[in-house]
């Protein structure tokens, strides 16, 4: 008996059972402990994914329905918003980086439960369900592209941009319409056509819903000087209509200093060269610039703006007509920086223009300002001889015939023009 109780004593082959079962409580805990981390990094990483894509979503969107947008892009990612614990908070108006509050956000929170973890202690930061749980989340914040777009072509009115079997037409600039815009048989050759409300067809990459441009140079009317003129002399139609007074009637190299107004319509009797200080002003009160067949043209150094002002009796063209050419170059300072041709924005009658680029031709360096024209540009619009390659054109409507075609622009800030420009909507980016 005695042996057998010695034998017992001595006998160790049991407590490596007992040193595993001390031990498998803090193994099972350290286990537990990574299942459970590794599973919250997953649950938020792939809430950080679905917070990214929600934000750019509201960003992107800009809209009334921002939220519902970011929101639904979330329940893509598999969080609903108030659906197994998932909260999904939108805001437009976050802080962003570089100051403002213009940002939008977009924070997904949720509960996961704890298992293992609770063999060694852990017990979370809430509860779910009458059990430990843990808090997890993800915040993402997102801009809207912020650089404009500049536009050679803007349409203001209710017709917008017209196009109808122009296949070769090639604008080589931006295109923008405040209203609409629809082109068939071809996209204008426009890289970018953009309307206000719907696009259908104008520019090689198309967008619609995009805010309208401001129209800046209405403001320059204030700076057209008063009338001077008594009478507004016409070009006769009939036999017994009086000639136009040699005033009125120019040819050869013309000195302009400052302003100089014409009153009624100027006629062109042959080539005519303008010599005149950078930002000199042509007023014509109440008539029409006729090139009739001839060249209109700056010298080098000049910088001029025709000016059409006057009423709205109807009687009278507030325009360029004839064959020929204008060959004008803007001032590139000054009041009239960048603009080579400005209607009055007082005048809506006599203002349309129904072959612009063709008769006569324009080679123009700077802005032709039609705010209440109805265009039809049927030829090419070249730079000035002694210009830059810089054109634009703000229009009431346009409509673009055959090879309207505008030449490549890039030196319109050299040239003193501020094109007419806003931001079009576009994909978003990440910021925080």
């Amino acid at each position: 008996m005695f042996f057998h109780v010695c034998r017992l004593r001595s006998d160790q082959r049991g407590a490596v059972n007992v040193i595993m079962g001390v031990l498998l409580v803090p193994l099972i805990g350290a286990l537990g402990i990574g299942f459970e981390v590794s599973n919250w990094s997953m649950r938020t990483r792939g809430m950080q994914n679905a917070a990214d894509a929600a934000a750019l979503a509201a960003a992107t969107n800009n809209g009334s329905n921002y939220d519902v947008e970011a929101k639904a892009v979330a329940a893509r990612y598999g969080f609903l918003d108030g659906a197994g614990n998932i909260s999904v908070t939108v805001s437009n108006s976050a802080a962003c980086p570089g100051g403002g509050n213009t940002c939008y956000s977009a924070t997904i929170s949720g509960y996961v439960p704890l298992y293992l973890s609770q063999v060694v202690g852990y017990r979370g930061d809430a509860t779910l369900n009458g059990g430990p749980a843990k808090q997890i989340g993800a915040a993402s914040v997102a801009k809207r592209p912020s650089a404009p777009t500049d536009f050679c072509l803007l349409a203001l009115g209710s017709q917008g941009i017209r196009s109808n079997g122009a296949p070769k037409a090639s604008m080589a600039c931006n295109a923008m319409s405040n209203t609409g815009s629809t082109c068939n048989g071809g996209n204008l050759g426009a890289p970018i056509g953009a309307a206000h409300n719907t696009n259908n067809g104008c520019g090689v990459t198309q967008y619609s819903n995009v805010p309208a441009v401001s129209d800046s140079y209405a403001a320059l009317a204030s700076k057209i000087p008063p009338d001077p003129c008594s009478s507004y002399p016409q070009e006769p139609t009939k036999k017994k209509d009086p000639a136009l007074p040699a005033s009125n009637r120019w040819s050869g190299s013309q000195s302009l200093g400052g302003t100089f107004v014409v009153c009624g319509d100027l006629q062109l009797t042959g080539n005519v060269s303008i010599d005149a200080p950078a930002g000199a002003v042509l007023v014509i009160e109440n008539g029409q610039l006729d090139t009739n067949g001839y060249a209109f043209t700056t010298t080098k150094g000049t910088g001029l703006t025709v000016v059409f002002s006057g009423d709205n009796s109807g009687s009278y063209t507030h325009g360029p007509t004839g064959g020929g050419t204008l060959d004008i170059a803007a001032p590139a300072s000054g009041t009239w920086s960048g603009v080579a041709i400005y209607q009055d924005p007082k005048l809506t009658s006599g203002v349309d223009i129904s072959a612009a680029g063709n008769s006569p031709a324009w080679d123009i360096t700077g802005l032709v300002y039609l705010p209440n024209s109805s265009v039809t540009l049927s030829g090419a619009v070249n730079k000035a001889g002694f210009g830059k390659s810089c054109f634009a054109m703000v229009v009431k409507d346009i409509t673009v015939n055959g090879t309207g075609m505008i030449l490549p622009n890039g030196e319109c800030i050299p040239a003193g023009l501020s094109m007419p420009s806003t931001t079009i909507p576009g994909r978003a980016t990440l910021v925080l």
